[in-house]
């Protein structure tokens, strides 16, 4: 379990491309309370669906319902990816619409603003589709090489899908505040996935595979929707914790990637065991998982240190007391969240077990979220007791 959790792992370094761009344009995620705090609902959904559309995919592949090859492929396969599409925006606009709920109570943003944060999330999105195609190509690859979906496909696609992401909402984000002509080029960004979704919903409405997809999928966006907005208000008290603490920012993706992939690694294998009976559906057999989850711990361990160091450097910060604050930061709040993680992981994977439920709707996503918001809350707790 410590080679297959590091190996996954290994993969997140990477985000920390994703948290050096926030820390170099700090100066943007200031310009309203919302900036920041639509941050991690970017990633998360972009993860979720990249996750959504990687198992589905994954699956049909091995039962040849679907092939390696974007064109000449079957019906599954392209109602698949405009099922993906129409989740798209049906997420950008939930999502909106809850983070105005959350900024009015908790952000200090005013209703008008919710024009702003919908544009925003629906044109970051929009212009995310290009991630979809990547996914694709990046999960035929794998398939044709026998790569493990859940241990190489889904973190490496994840951590690649993070860096474009941040880069698109970055450059939004610039655009909006530049001014009217800003504002005006992401409004037309955004208009590419409506006029998509009007095109596709006629052509597919009526179709029973395609009406499964979204049906099966629509309960974990919206659960997902709300919460990435937890989590947004967990970033926003970060943020007003570490202030100008550009390191803190840097490893921010890192730690959240591999936190999730973690407990990916241990629910699959939790999974597999409970399918071939090795485990009994209940929680008193943890203790016979304990090692693979003690294994998975000490990967993580190892690799928070390594991206501790990784983003001092990246950051030109040196001097011991930078080093101490940020290890102490980074390995309790390590403890906390892995913890944590760990046992709910190992209750869904029980409950997924027992319900027959498909761990590609549920575990995955929502673990991959609930992961978000865990870890960002303890970053949040160890801020609070050390600043």
């Amino acid at each position: 379990m410590f080679k297959e959790t590091t190996l996954a792992c290994l993969f997140d370094i990477g985000s920390l491309i994703a948290g050096f761009m926030i820390a170099l344009e700090l100066g943007v995620f200031q310009l309203s309370p919302w900036a920041i705090a639509l941050y991690p609902a970017v990633i998360s959904v972009k993860a979720v669906i990249t996750g959504l559309l990687t198992g589905r995919l994954s699956t049909a592949l091995h039962l040849g319902t679907v092939y390696p090859k974007f064109f000449g492929n079957t019906k599954s396969f392209y109602k698949l990816i405009a099922a993906m599409v129409v989740l798209t925006l049906g997420t950008s606009a939930t999502i909106s619409a809850i983070s105005v709920v959350f900024g009015t109570l908790f952000w200090g943003v005013a209703l008008s603003e919710f024009p702003a944060i919908l544009t925003v999330m629906v044109a970051t999105l929009s212009l995310g589709l290009l991630i979809t195609l990547i996914t694709v190509q990046f999960t035929f690859i794998s398939f044709k090489r026998s790569l493990d979906p859940d241990i190489v496909v889904y973190p490496a696609v994840s951590t690649l899908a993070n860096i474009v992401i941040t880069f698109l909402y970055i450059a939004v984000l610039n655009l909006y505040f530049s001014g009217f002509i800003g504002r005006w080029a992401i409004i037309m960004f955004g208009l590419v996935n409506v006029f998509l979704v009007l095109f596709i919903l006629p052509l597919n409405i009526r179709d029973i595979e395609f009406r499964r997809i979204i049906r099966e999928s629509l309960p974990t966006v919206l659960l997902v929707a709300f919460m990435v907005n937890i989590t947004g208000t967990l970033l926003k008290g970060v943020s007003n914790l570490a202030g100008s603490r550009r390191e803190i920012y840097t490893v921010y993706p890192a730690m959240i990637d591999m936190m999730g992939d973690a407990g990916l690694v241990v629910s699959s294998a939790a999974t597999m065991k409970l399918t071939l009976g090795v485990l009994s559906p209940s929680f008193g057999s943890i203790k016979n998982h304990a090692k693979n989850i003690f294994s998975a711990w000490a990967s993580t361990l190892i690799l928070f240190v390594v991206i501790g160091f990784l983003s001092l450097a990246l950051n030109g910060v040196f001097s011991v007391s930078a080093i101490t604050s940020i290890m102490v930061i980074l390995l309790v709040s390590n403890v906390i969240a892995f913890v944590s993680i760990m046992l709910f992981s190992y209750v869904v994977s029980i409950q997924t077990f027992k319900r027959g439920l498909d761990p590609d709707n549920l575990v995955v996503p929502v673990g991959s979220s609930v992961a978000d918001a865990i870890t960002t809350a303890a970053l949040l707790i160890v801020l609070l007791l050390l600043i």
